[in-house]
Formats: C-alpha cells, sequence, structure tokens
C-alpha cells in the first residue's frame, strides 16, 4: 500500500510541475513575443557579396590566378608520366631489362613528385583562399558593424551560413552591403 501512496504522490508531483511550467511558459511567452516584434533584423547574403562586389571580385581573381598557375604545372607534370608510361609500353619488346627499369624507376619517381605537387597545390589554394577571405572579412566587418548603428539593427544575421532557412528579400542588405564596401553610396547619404 505504501508503493501506490509513493506512486500516486509522484505521479500527482510530476503533473502538478508540468502544469505549473506551462502555465510559466503560457504568461512568459506574449512578454518574449512582444520583445521580438521591436527586434529589427537584417540578413546579408555573404556569397553575393564576394561575388559581386569590387573587393570580392579581385580576391576571386587571385585566387583563380594562383590556381591556374598551379593546374598548368599540374598538366607539365601530368604530360611528363603519361610520355615517361607511354616509352615504357613502347619499349617493352625492344629496350634492355637495364633501361625497363631504370624508366619504371623514373616513371615512379615522377608519379609520386605529381602526387605531392597535387597535394601541396591544394593545401596552398586552400591557404590562399582562407586568408584572401579572412582579408575581405576584415573589410567588410566594419561595414556591417557601420550599417547595423546606422540603421539601428539589432540583429544582423549571414544568410544561409547562420542555419537560417528563410529569410524575406525585405531584410536583405546586400546590396547595400556590397555598395559601402565598393565605396559607392551608403544609407546615410
Amino acid at each position: 500500500m505504501s508503493n501506490t501512496r509513493t506512486r500516486s504522490r509522484t505521479t500527482i508531483h510530476r503533473t502538478l510541475t508540468g502544469a505549473f511550467a506551462c502555465l510559466l511558459l503560457a504568461g512568459a511567452s506574449p512578454a518574449l513575443a512582444q520583445s521580438a516584434d521591436g527586434l529589427k533584423i537584417a540578413v546579408i547574403n555573404t556569397d553575393d557579396v564576394v561575388r559581386l562586389s569590387e573587393a570580392g571580385k579581385k580576391a576571386m581573381a587571385d585566387i583563380d590566378a594562383l590556381r591556374q598557375q598551379k593546374t598548368t604545372e599540374g598538366e607539365a607534370k601530368t604530360q611528363e608520366v603519361v610520355e615517361l608510361q607511354k616509352r615504357i609500353t613502347e619499349g617493352r619488346l625492344s629496350l634492355s631489362e637495364e633501361k625497363l627499369a631504370e624508366l619504371q624507376k623514373e616513371y615512379e619517381d615522377k608519379a609520386i613528385a605529381l602526387k605531392r605537387f597535387e597535394d601541396d597545390a591544394n593545401r596552398e589554394l586552400t591557404k590562399k583562399r582562407n586568408e584572401v577571405l579572412a582579408e575581405l572579412d576584415r573589410k567588410i566587418m566594419p561595414v556591417i558593424n557601420q550599417l547595423g548603428v546606422e540603421q539601428d539593427y539589432d540583429l544582423i544575421f549571414r544568410k544561409f551560413e547562420s542555419g537560417l532557412i528563410f529569410a524575406s528579400e525585405t531584410v536583405d542588405i546586400t546590396d547595400e552591403i556590397i555598395r559601402r564596401v565598393d565605396g559607392g553610396s551608403s544609407a546615410g547619404q
């Protein structure tokens, strides 16, 4: 009988606690909604800022120049490996075992060098991209902060990078950020 009373008291306690929590949330909810209604919120599409601003275009051009340089170098190294493979294949019947072994060793060394080059090039491109985008971010953030203060925004989100799944175009200030980053007119002028 004692266990039944304990279970009953526990059930009643849980029910009352849940009801009390619901009342608290119901009472707090309108207050939270009222404070949220007064927030001035904006979003920025940083991909568009990078893609459309002059600073972003220059940053991407720097990255593309390095990518093109590495691609050209990689193609030359790849061609060397392909030519060695062709020489080995064509010489299987006419070349001595010693010469074939020498060509095979050269082929393996160049293939390893090519793989290292590709890995190093990818690391270098990633590093360059991160540096360039960080520098661009250092240019853009003061502009965003200034606009936020001038326009009295409470919150400014990076569209799509902040977990945001929807934002009305009316709160998107990307074009204004691009104008300001490029040195164009500002909202305060």
